[in-house]
């Protein structure tokens, strides 16, 4: 294993040890209530619509908002600067403090202010900087960097905060329940904020017709941080600015739901600075209000820092989107297992992490962690305002490749059938090409399935391209399923079948997993189609997910191509790996023609799901294969795109009308992803989110049951944690073999 590897891989084991289990508890506690907060609202996804419009707008319209605001905040008495960057912002946030004679300021959650680092600088000169926010107070009192955009300290315990605070401070008594800390940070933090001479809040948001700034907190610090001293900064984003008061109304409703599961949050504050209400002196709690001056300065800091430039970069733009709720991050598996400290950067965590570091830090940042985002989607589905987080991954994954140059390029460079320039690091080339590889394995089967599994290959293996040797490789089948049935008479004639099919022949299911192929023909001939199995070429999946875009794109082409004269002809295409038809239905928008897309997306299904459709619509289930008495039971797992696509419940339907007990896996993630569970830097964690998977198929109401699932990762995954075998759904309801 290479050194970066080993690092990364030995920082992944650490977090799971010391972090994982408080991260997965809370994200996952936050991502449930999510579903139970956002199930009972009718009107989610028009919000969803009407939010995304709105920043929409707000963006394209930013410089002329700009200055409509910086007009409306002077007109109420208050100034504006915006920052070109995070140097410029410190110094003119210095500027005030000085001009304050200020020797504390105390400051409200914030992640801008986390992104320039403004703690730092303003401690360098002498002003006592003190977090506000519980979280952010706790890691600033242990010297550590927030772990979560919502919930700063969401890797520590409540154990370890106790610990924490016995040991710093000098108490009469040890801190033990969470309410006793809680008092004891409250107590504390009032007196720090009473004694403060300037204090700091970001905005969620900022109208630019009003000038006010609407702050969503689930503790009321942020208030008294913008209220109790007489000078308040706020900092936020350029991106932060709004139209108008009105245009609060979505947000408002879906980021409490978004990041932690709340109806509402606790605090919705809407300040429109400087507030013409007396300041307060605790030096004279018997002075009148009316008595007590009311000379407020108030100072709105906006932050470029590379903004205005990813709003002029199509592929970041909808980074800028983004409403900080944290929602990739606590429906993310891998993040439920590592939390930011692995999955984020210099600033940001989760899903879109990626495009703020990119944008703001730059893609060294990003490339640290931008491996950890497998592609899943399913952040796409739970992000209030729909970016589509894990398309930036890739393009950020992609520039990322272009940029870098690696020590093994001349093994690959005009060897490899890809459409990418140098830089391409060769365990990325291996995977992207993995069409070409499971062709020679099959070419070369059983001679190349026996070498592959030597020790002397997996010792090369591991130490150059960095396949784990602890994971069992996929064996190639000799006859793929394109030669099986090229081989075979059809069992329907197209001439007395209601329908014909082309199945698919992805490359897993061509060459490894060929029995599920036949299986699939088998169902559907049974079920009156005429079925047509061409050799076509790869989805683009494989590159797609090593940042390969180029390649992608170019596979996507040539696979349209191939099967638009089969759509031309009224012919339905079964596929029979859901993350090939999920790039059927999204990622083809990025690189066909809209009305080709939407051509082939409309002609495709998931093979269970088409199964249901011919049953529904009249097809008879009697040739199709059910359980024996005494073998009912299913234990299932359905794919992570399968699931943002809602197919799932197809299967469901189908084994259930065929007299199979089935108990579904609530779980999301078997953890494998692809090639992600491959990589020896991710083994680890690919085998900690699988372990729930491998927990729910062994109890005893499962462990007995026949296990199936959809996707090629799921079935490799179970394979590598369960004794018993798993199959492809479709191999349940096939005829036997003719």
């Amino acid at each position: 294993m290479s050194k970066s590897r080993e690092a990364k891989a030995a920082r992944i084991r650490h977090l799971l040890q010391t972090e994982g289990d408080a991260v997965k508890a809370n994200t996952r506690g936050f991502n449930q209530g999510r579903y139970e907060s956002v199930a009972k609202l009718e009107s989610y996804e028009e919000l969803r619509a009407r939010a995304r419009e709105i920043k929409e707008d707000a963006i394209d319209r930013l410089p002329d908002l700009l200055e409509a605001l910086e007009a409306t905040v002077e007109a109420n008495g208050g100034t504006v600067y915006v920052a070109d960057d995070a140097a410029d912002a410190n110094r003119y946030v210095r500027e005030v403090c000085r001009e304050k004679e200020a020797d504390r300021l105390v400051k409200s959650k914030s992640m801008t202010s986390e992104e320039i680092e403004v703690n730092e600088f303003l401690e360098r000169d002498g002003v006592d900087v003190v977090e506000t926010d519980l979280g952010e107070w706790v890691l600033q009192v242990a010297d550590e960097a927030p772990s979560h955009i919502v919930a700063p300290a969401i890797h520590k315990s409540r154990e370890g905060i106790a610990e924490l605070f016995n040991e710093t401070f000098q108490l009469d008594e040890p801190l033990e329940t969470a309410e006793e800390l809680t008092m004891f940070a409250r107590e504390r933090l009032l007196e720090e904020i009473k004694g403060a001479d300037v204090g700091m809040t970001g905005a969620n948001f900022v109208t630019a017709d009003t000038g006010t700034i609407a702050l969503v907190t689930s503790e009321g610090n942020a208030r008294k941080s913008a209220v109790v001293p007489d000078t308040h900064v706020a900092v936020a984003g350029v991106e932060k600015v709004i139209p108008s008061v009105e245009d609060l109304q979505p947000f408002v409703e879906l980021i409490g739901r978004s990041g932690t599961g709340q109806d509402i949050t606790s605090y919705i504050s809407l300040l429109t600075p400087p507030v013409d209400s007396p300041t307060v002196d605790f030096d004279a709690p018997e002075t009148p209000l009316g008595d007590r001056d009311a000379d407020r300065d108030f100072h709105l800091v906006l932050i470029d820092n590379g903004r205005m430039a990813m709003r002029e970069d199509d592929e970041l733009r909808e980074t800028l989107y983004c409403i900080r709720c944290s929602a990739c991050s606590n429906v993310c598996a891998n993040f439920q297992s590592v939390g930011g400290h692995a999955f984020g950067g210099e600033t940001y965590s989760g899903g879109i992490a990626t495009g703020w570091e990119a944008g703001i830090e730059g893609l060294d940042t990003a490339a640290e962690f931008n491996d950890l985002c497998t592609g899943c989607s399913r952040c796409v589905d739970a992000c209030p305002v729909n970016i589509d987080i894990p398309w930036i991954n890739t393009v950020v994954r992609d520039r990322i490749n272009r940029g870098t140059d690696h020590e093994f390029d001349w093994l690959v460079d005009g060897l490899t059938p890809d459409a990418e320039d140098e830089g391409v690091g060769l365990q990325k080339r291996f995977f992207g090409n993995f069409s070409t590889v499971a062709t020679v394995g099959s070419a070369l089967a059983p001679l190349s399935n026996w070498v592959a599994g030597t020790d002397l290959s997996r010792r090369l293996m591991e130490s150059t391209i960095g396949v784990d040797a602890r994971r069992d490789l996929p064996s190639f089948e000799r006859e793929t399923f394109v030669d099986w049935f090229a081989e075979r008479d059809p069992q329907v004639s197209a001439t007395a079948a209601d329908r014909e099919a082309v199945v698919y022949p992805d490359v897993y299911t061509n060459h490894v997993q060929v029995e599920r192929g036949k299986a699939t023909v088998r169902a559907l001939e049974a079920l009156g189609v005429h079925v047509r199995v061409p050799d076509l070429p790869s989805s683009g999946r494989a590159p797609l997910s090593q940042g390969m875009v180029a390649t992608a794109e170019e596979k996507a082409h040539d696979l349209y191509a191939a099967l638009a004269e089969h759509i031309d002809a009224g012919r339905d295409v079964v596929v029979v790996e859901p993350s090939d038809l999920a790039m059927f239905d999204r990622e083809y928008e990025k690189f066909l023609a809209p009305k080709s897309q939407e051509r082939l997306s409309a002609a495709s299904y998931e093979v269970m799901e088409y199964v249901y459709g011919l049953l529904e619509n009249g097809a008879s289930a009697d040739e199709l294969r059910g359980p024996a008495a005494s073998d009912r039971g299913v234990a299932y797992h359905s794919h992570c795109q399968q699931r943002t696509l809602g197919l799932e419940g197809y299967t469901e339907a189908v084994l259930d009308r065929l007299g199979y007990d089935v108990a579904t896996s609530d779980v999301e993630c078997c953890g494998m992803a692809g090639s992600f569970g491959y990589k020896t830097e991710y083994y680890d964690l690919s085998m900690d989110v699988g372990s729930e998977l491998e927990a729910q198929f062994s109890t005893p109401e499962t462990r007995d049951r026949r296990v199936v699932a959809s996707g090629t990762s799921c079935l490799e995954q179970l394979d590598s944690m369960l004794a018993r075998p798993s199959q492809h759904p479709v191999e349940l309801v096939a005829p036997e073999r003719y």
